[in-house]
């Protein structure tokens, strides 16, 4: 396939592309610099989504100020007030639900029913972020003096520096500030460069639910010019990010040499296992959905697929019989079954794998090349890939890939595949499939990963439950859930002493 060039029309048809801004201390507005760079979609190079500020530390610095200021009345606003905006976002969401996905299917080019899923995701974080208002929880215990009351309340923490990912568009930047805003922090949003439009959509559905306009503020750009210097202001008290774990220690360190609170959600070398009393149809759907699901751009995909050797060579001709079935093209082609990568960049380096797959002597089963279907001509597109004979040290089975590639790995039994599965610097996601309620136990407690699936797949997070991982995938912290409103507050201890008299705790009263 000839690589996709930039158009010199100004998008699709030749219509003019919509100019996007900032949104900094209440007003939408250009950079600074007065530069701008184009997004096109992934799947038609000549489609341009818009043009957007190539911002800096100048557009950062007023953005924080904003929030800052707004801080100091956002963080008094009762819980329970705060949730109702989140009914209301919940409500506009459902509302735009497939005008959403449709401009985000174009902007980052998975298949509408994922994007769905992904505007879906955010709804149901925004809904359950109003029932969280009122069950911001503290403890009351008793004391160990008389007439004596111990209690902790959840406090806001201040401005908080987000950073998002392009796979997930709508559902990551709802994860982090849906649960920052509600908690009363106040946000500056930096999205990644190939997905601002819909995070812009995101900011403008916020402000009509409600959020006052100077407690969210979003600013495009790279992660060098906005990105560094949202994470080293000193008014900026916590980041949450999402992205590479060579990105992320980066993060850690400039973050830490300021003491500021980071969560970081990283990269994943995600395992599915199957042993031979697995269900072998519902393995296959799982291992397509979780290899190819997102065209492999998910830190929760499935890049390694562990098979026990009584089913290794049925399965992966069942694997290489349906991966062949599988249609690339437009997202929003009823008819695609996988999407393009998200940039030149991105296809490249799953190219740049597959070379190393053959070099280290993996077998490739199918796929491993570009598409060059009349509707991928100006996309970038892959085939779905899959190699066999892969064994544990190769670098396709231990370096994630953000790809639609998928490694296969033969093992003789249960203990094996647990040995495998962990031969990995990562820890996000897992799954096993087996009908043995005793291996399946073992599994839950031995597997090295943050998540695990009994017969599912490696995708499909829930937005009530912890979601995170273990070792390089992360630094302990979660997104979703419960767990993400304890990073986004702080534990306040009070004791509240009603005897009248000095009493004296920390000493030796006995």
């Amino acid at each position: 396939m000839n690589s996709p060039t930039p158009s010199t029309s100004a998008a699709a048809g030749g219509a003019t592309p919509r100019k996007f801004q900032n949104f900094i201390a209440g007003k939408w507005c250009d950079s600074v610099t007065g530069e701008t760079y184009e997004n096109h979609s992934p799947a038609n190079w000549k489609d341009i989504i818009g043009t957007f500020p190539r911002s800096n530390e100048e557009d950062v610095d007023r953005a924080v100020k904003a929030a800052r200021k707004a801080f100091k009345t956002w963080r008094l606003v009762p819980a329970a007030d705060r949730g109702n905006i989140f009914q209301r976002m919940g409500d506009l969401m459902v509302k735009h639900k497939e005008d959403i996905a449709r401009e985000m299917t174009r902007e980052m080019g998975k298949v509408l029913k994922e994007t769905m899923g992904d505007t879906q995701e955010a709804i149901d974080t925004a809904y359950y972020a109003f029932g969280e208002s009122r069950r911001l929880f503290g403890h009351t215990v008793p004391s160990e003096l008389p007439n004596k009351n111990c209690m902790t309340f959840r406090m806001p923490i201040g401005v908080a520096g987000l950073i998002t990912p392009w796979n997930f568009p709508s559902a990551i930047p709802a994860w982090k500030s849906f649960p920052a805003l509600l908690c009363g922090n106040t946000v500056v949003f930096k999205p990644a460069s190939d997905t601002p439009a819909t995070a812009v959509r995101l900011v403008e559905l916020l402000l009509e639910a409600g959020v006052p306009p100077d407690a969210v503020n979003i600013i495009h750009g790279s992660g060098r010019k906005v990105g560094i210097p949202l994470i080293e202001h000193p008014e900026v008290d916590l980041i949450s990010f999402t992205g590479s774990s060579e990105v992320g220690r980066d993060i850690s360190s400039r973050a830490g040499a300021r003491l500021k609170r980071v969560s970081l959600e990283l990269g994943g070398k995600n395992p599915q296992i199957v042993l031979d009393d697995g269900n072998l149809d519902l393995a296959l759907e799982a291992a397509l959905w979780g290899a190819f699901g997102t065209t492999g751009q998910r830190c929760t995909a499935t890049s390694r697929l562990i098979i026990q050797a009584g089913v290794h060579d049925k399965l992966v001709d069942m694997l290489k019989n349906a991966t062949n079935k599988l249609r690339c093209g437009d997202g929003l082609d009823p008819k695609t079954d996988v999407g393009p990568l998200v940039n030149e960049a991105q296809r490249d380096t799953v190219e740049s794998y597959v070379k190393i797959g053959l070099d280290e002597g993996a077998k490739l089963v199918c796929g491993g090349e570009r598409d060059t279907s009349p509707q991928c001509a100006n996309g970038w597109f892959y085939r779905p890939t899959v190699f066999a004979g892969v064994t544990p040290e190769m670098r396709i089975a231990k370096e994630e890939i953000f790809g639609p590639v998928l490694s296969v790995l033969k093992v003789k039994d249960f203990d094996e595949a647990i040995a495998v599965a962990n031969n990995v610097d990562y820890g996000l996601s897992s799954s096993i499939f087996t009908q043995d309620v005793n291996r399946a136990f073992r599994a839950m407690r031995d597997i090295e990963a943050g998540i695990t699936y009994i017969n599912g797949a490696t995708i499909g997070a829930e937005c009530h439950m912890p979601f995170g991982g273990v070792k390089d995938t992360g630094n302990g912290h979660r997104e979703g859930g419960w767990t993400v409103y304890e990073f986004f507050s702080e534990i306040k201890t009070i004791y509240v002493d009603f005897s009248g008299t000095l009493q004296k705790a920390q000493i030796d009263n006995y």
